[in-house]
């Protein structure tokens, strides 16, 4: 009987794959605890930054648009220094930016390892960048509506929590959505320099000791982290939408 040399490569590679996938699942349980430990690491870095982009990012966004021309309160001035300060915050690669801030980060929280160290690159990387689709969402908002309260005398404050940020519900948590995501690659960055997290345990455990299980555990578990946070996401505009 003839064997195609090319037949037995296919079936030697195919073995390889499947070998390889039965070695990858035998080892799942001795990496779980330090996978498990990292996952919650990187779900801590990102909720807490999540927090801070919310509280700095969102006033930062709406005074971006109050404040131009045409807006509630027409300062261009003001906008100019905002806008210039937001720019060179999403300038900055993050890479870059964790080594920049490590005084700062160091003044805040007493080190610049671990988590807790990650969550102030993160943050002030974050805060810009969710700024300007803050400032996207409320140029959306029909100006129409936005004239006929201000007619009305409704004053600036209350146009801005009543009208403009409801109006915008949708952009918002979509750009929400999206800066979450872009935290979870970022807290990937933050592993390069002791950050935690899963992006650590890829360069300590996969990288540095040449183990691709950790390696592909770590995707895994990132995009599963990914895949979650933006369907929830998407269940929440498409339900601000209908309503």
């Amino acid at each position: 009987m003839n064997t195609n040399p090319a037949d037995v490569l296919v079936l030697a590679q195919g073995g390889g794959a499947v070998t390889a996938v039965t070695d990858f699942l035998a080892a799942w349980p001795d990496m779980w605890p330090s996978l498990w430990l990292g996952t919650q690491d990187t779900v801590y870095m990102v909720l807490w930054a999540t927090v801070f982009s919310v509280l700095f990012g969102l006033p930062l966004g709406v005074l971006l648009v109050a404040t131009d021309k045409g807006g509630l309160i027409p300062a261009p001035a003001v906008r100019a220094v905002l806008s210039a300060i937001v720019n060179i915050g999403r300038s900055l690669p993050f890479i870059v930016l964790m080594v920049a801030v490590l005084s700062l980060t160091r003044f805040l929280v007493g080190t610049t390892l671990g988590p807790t160290a990650a969550i102030v690159p993160l943050s002030i990387g974050a805060i810009p960048f969710f700024a300007r689709l803050v400032e996207t969402s409320l140029r959306e908002v029909d100006r129409g509506v936005v004239e006929a309260a201000h007619a009305m005398g409704t004053r600036k404050l209350t146009i801005v929590g009543k009208v403009m940020l409801p109006e915008a519900m949708p952009g918002l948590i979509a750009g929400l959505v999206m800066t979450v995501v872009t935290l979870i690659s970022y807290s990937a960055m933050a592993g390069a320099i002791g950050g935690g997290g899963l992006g650590d345990l890829a360069i300590r455990e996969g990288y540095q000791r040449f183990n691709d299980h950790y390696l592909w555990a770590t995707v895994i578990l990132l995009i599963v982290i990914v895949q979650v946070a933006q369907s929830v996401g998407d269940l929440m505009v498409r339900r601000l939408s209908r309503s």
